[in-house]
């Protein structure tokens, strides 16, 4: 792969299977309890255990990616299926007409989100809501969600917002007000199916249609105006 095309965001991993830092508590306690199980004899609940355990392993899988280089090029801030490419206007997530790109992450998608383009957080403001399932359409406003907020170095506006599905009940960001961000950065992830929701200026172009496969920091949503 043409490195003049592509770099690692951040430095990669010395290890064969990357796993996300909130996912080693679960494990861990999976792990414990299918060890109890086992010299209880229990052998029925100590394979259950083992099979969970290693679900919870691949869950939190966080392999590192290659990241597209390129002025105005947006990146997809998660993995998972395009369920929604619209325009639209009066958005408490963006000031007037704007471009809305939705993700859907099932179970089985990598779950880490990453930063879809350069800048620095303007804001980063949570709300707690419901817990419609997450390709839903509604799920964007009245699910529980949490909303980062971008300025590129040209002064235009982006906001990534992550919104809680059905079974997800953990929303983990790690970047707060004043950070400053690069494109196919880790930032946090949603635990168990959910959903990301990408703001972008009017104008933007657009690389994805609904039903498209991505992949967070390497797929290539669009680029800015």
């Amino acid at each position: 792969m043409n490195s003049d095309q592509f770099s690692y965001s951040e430095p990669q991993r010395q290890t064969a299977f990357p796993i996300a830092r909130p996912g080693y508590p679960l494990i861990f306690a999976a792990a414990f309890t299918t060890a109890v199980f086992a010299l209880l004899g229990l052998t029925f609940l100590a394979l259950t255990g083992l099979a969970a355990t290693f679900f919870i392993c691949w869950f939190f899988r966080d392999p590192d990616r290659l990241t597209p280089r390129g002025e105005g090029i947006v990146v997809s801030p998660a993995d998972g299926r395009i369920v929604a490419v619209v325009q639209t206007d009066g958005s408490p997530f963006f000031d007037g007409t704007c471009t809305k790109i939705s993700i859907f992450m099932s179970v089985f998608n990598v779950h880490v989100n990453r930063i879809p383009y350069n800048g620095t957080v303007t804001e980063v403001m949570y709300h707690p809501g419901k817990f419609f399932n997450a390709s839903l359409d509604k799920s964007s406003k009245e699910n529980e969600h949490n909303a980062v907020f971008i300025e590129t170095p040209d002064g235009k506006k982006i906001c990534t917002v992550q919104v809680a599905g059905l079974i997800a009940r953990r929303i983990i960001c790690n970047i707060q007000k004043g950070d400053n961000v690069i494109r196919g950065q880790r930032f946090g992830m949603i635990c168990f199916g959910s959903r990301l929701d990408v703001y972008l200026p009017p104008n933007s172009r657009v690389e994805v249609s609904v039903g498209d496969n991505v992949k967070a920091g390497t797929t290539v949503l669009g680029g800015l105006p």
